[in-house]
């Protein structure tokens, strides 16, 4: 396996035109670095990834085809299919500046960090920028403002960020217990930072992120409010799950509980305590979140 190259793993669900113009750019932008491209295209239902048959594109891309699976387990296909020791996750509507894989990359390479993110501007706006996430009381996410140079952040942005492949295997890749959408970048964070792992933000790398104004997956209270509780039984101690609760208030929670345990958490839950490195309350307080 080649130390030096990067697979680029692109999820996508019915984004029209967007797969294009990103491609477009990515190939387009200078970079020193040698990657590969995978698109897991998992159902869409808008043809947003036929174009590649009669583009020049096509032989440059691996275009895999799943079958409604979700993000979480479409990044992990993604990443089951990659060749190379590095994999970096994006959004399939974005666009890149020169030398943005370079740079994040040699924050893996001096091992200043294991996961890295870039900071992310609105494509519609690009003075709108956050670097990296963190979470407030209602477990909901908050942009940090720019830093001078590499800064450990709470919660890598899904959207764009690059980890070592052996350490997203370690802990599991992403979440496949969740349901349709929402809450896999907070808990792979979580989950990374509990087994040892550092998260970071490099605000020499800008990537430009379009804000879409509807979501190509179904998303209703039941899923996201289950992905949540899930969270929080697989990596909260008793007090948090109990608050993280206490959250639920447009459902029941002791419905979403039920699904939960049902679905046998307490036994991943167990796995995941017996090899992690710190305790929720490390997490917590290591980043000031209070909750």
């Amino acid at each position: 396996m080649d130390h030096s190259k990067v697979s680029i793993i692109f999820p996508v669900k019915n984004e029209g035109s967007n797969v294009k113009n990103t491609l477009t750019s990515l190939f387009s932008t200078d970079t020193s670095i040698d990657y590969e491209v995978i698109i897991v295209d998992d159902a869409s239902e808008d043809r947003c990834c036929d174009f590649l048959e009669q583009s020049h594109f096509k032989s440059k891309v691996k275009l895999i085809r799943t079958e409604g699976v979700g993000p979480s387990v479409a990044r992990n296909i993604g990443a089951e299919n990659a060749k190379f020791n590095y994999l970096m996750f994006c959004d399939a509507h974005l666009s890149f500046e020169p030398y943005w894989i370079d740079k994040l990359l040699t924050t893996l390479r001096v091992d200043m960090t294991d996961v890295v993110c870039p900071a992310i501007a609105s494509m519609d706006d690009p003075k709108i920028v956050g670097y990296g996430q963190t979470l407030n009381s209602s477990l909901r996410i908050q942009w940090h403002k720019k830093k001078p140079c590499l800064f450990n952040t709470a919660i890598i942005p899904g959207g764009c960020f690059l980890i070592k492949r052996d350490v997203f295997f370690k802990v599991g890749g992403f979440e496949t217990g969740f349901k349709t959408w929402g809450h896999e970048d907070v808990e792979l964070s979580i989950k990374l930072w509990l087994f040892g792992y550092r998260c970071s933000c490099e605000p020499a790398v800008t990537i430009k992120h379009l804000f879409r104004k509807s979501h190509p997956y179904k998303v209703d209270y039941d899923g996201v409010y289950y992905n949540l509780l899930r969270m929080a039984y697989l990596h909260f101690n008793q007090d948090r799950i109990k608050k993280t609760k206490e959250l639920i208030i447009h459902r029941s929670p002791k419905k979403i509980e039920n699904l939960v345990l049902k679905d046998g958490v307490e036994q991943r839950r167990k796995k995941y305590f017996q090899s992690r490195s710190f305790n929720d309350e490390w997490f917590f307080k290591h980043f000031n979140i209070h909750f």
